[in-house]
């Protein structure tokens, strides 16, 4: 096996730090590591690999001479706009972690243990989904092959370290009783239904991508699904209640061996013990965690599903990090 180049792009933010730490762990076979930021980041250190890597200002030649094979972004969707048609000109592969690119028709939107298929489609730029999808379609996918889903209910409730650095602040500010400076309203001890802007359909954008996502992940336009997206006094670790409904009927038992079998997943689901997903056991793990689970009594074909993960790993950096091991994959059997 090549060793390959890899540059970090956002490298100081709260995913660029979890892309290192994830990097560190899955030892990819990448022999130069780049990291970029921008100027107000430039010039510092950051220990990673064993070594101090110094920070590079993030410009349009910073590219250039360094032979990088993969890019991974994570510095916002302007920055992303414009940076990543540059790196893929150069013929370096980007993954990207921001909604820049998610719904253009010519970017695969991956999550491997979904859709690895669609990461060979790339014209130089891969999507990251959103958080909140990603956990979602991990469970829904094989629940989807195996009974055909009809329409879903999304009800999620989100950490605040969705919001990056500043959310995860608000949330320390509060307990300590000052202001918010990220949320309109204070999130200690609250409940925000409002994840990013108002559209004019009365959506949030964070609903309209969930719902938009999961069609383009799975590959199915004709799916049903509305969503309510809720921002909750909790630093880590995001909490979904899916509701779903089948076009065939299922057998509750082996709905549970599916999703046992499903690749990402592992099933906490003994309501008898009280155990049950909490975003306190999925801090730091990569995997999605589903239960609660138990039919809807109120239609023919339903279930309810209560899906939990650590947001910033699954959600962000560890899938980035998995969609880079299977282009590498893919390369090496080419």
């Amino acid at each position: 096996m090549r060793k390959y180049n890899m540059a970090i792009v956002g490298a100081t933010g709260m995913v660029g730090r979890k892309f290192l730490q994830v990097l560190e762990e899955r030892q990819l076979p990448v022999e130069n590591y780049y990291l970029f930021a921008s100027a107000r980041s430039a010039g510092k250190k950051v220990s990673f690999m064993g070594k101090d890597h110094v920070i590079e200002e993030l410009t349009e030649t910073c590219f250039d001479g360094k032979d990088i094979d993969i890019a991974l972004f994570s510095a916002g969707g302007s920055v992303s706009k414009k940076y990543a048609p540059i790196a893929a000109s150069k013929g370096i592969v980007v993954i990207d972690n921001s909604s820049a690119w998610r719904m253009d028709p010519q970017v695969p939107l991956v999550v491997p243990e979904v859709n690895p298929q669609d990461i060979l489609k790339h014209k130089g730029i891969i999507s990251n989904p959103n958080c909140s999808t990603i956990q979602a379609v991990v469970v829904l996918k094989p629940l989807h092959d195996r009974y055909g889903i009809k329409r879903i209910v999304y009800s999620t409730y989100q950490a605040v370290s969705g919001a990056g650095m500043s959310g995860y602040s608000d949330l320390e500010r509060g307990i300590k009783g000052y202001p918010p400076e990220k949320f309109p309203y204070p999130i200690f001890g609250n409940c925000l239904p409002h994840i990013d802007v108002f559209l004019d359909n009365g959506y949030t954008k964070e609903e309209m991508k969930m719902i938009e996502e999961t069609k383009k992940i799975l590959g199915d336009n004709s799916l049903r699904i509305t969503a309510t997206t809720v921002r909750v006094p909790v630093f880590n670790g995001h909490s979904e209640s899916i509701n779903v409904e089948f076009k065939k009927d299922f057998d509750l038992p082996e709905l549970k061996q599916v999703l046992e079998n499903a690749p990402g997943v592992v099933v906490v689901d003994d309501p008898g013990s009280n155990k049950y997903p909490m975003p306190v056991d999925a801090n730091e793990k990569d995997e999605v965690f589903v239960g609660r689970i138990r039919r809807d009594e109120s239609v023919d074909s339903g279930v309810n599903l209560w899906v939990v993960a650590d947001n910033i790993r699954k959600g962000a950096a560890t899938n980035t990090v998995q969609i880079a091991e299977r282009l590498i994959s893919y390369w090496e059997n080419e």
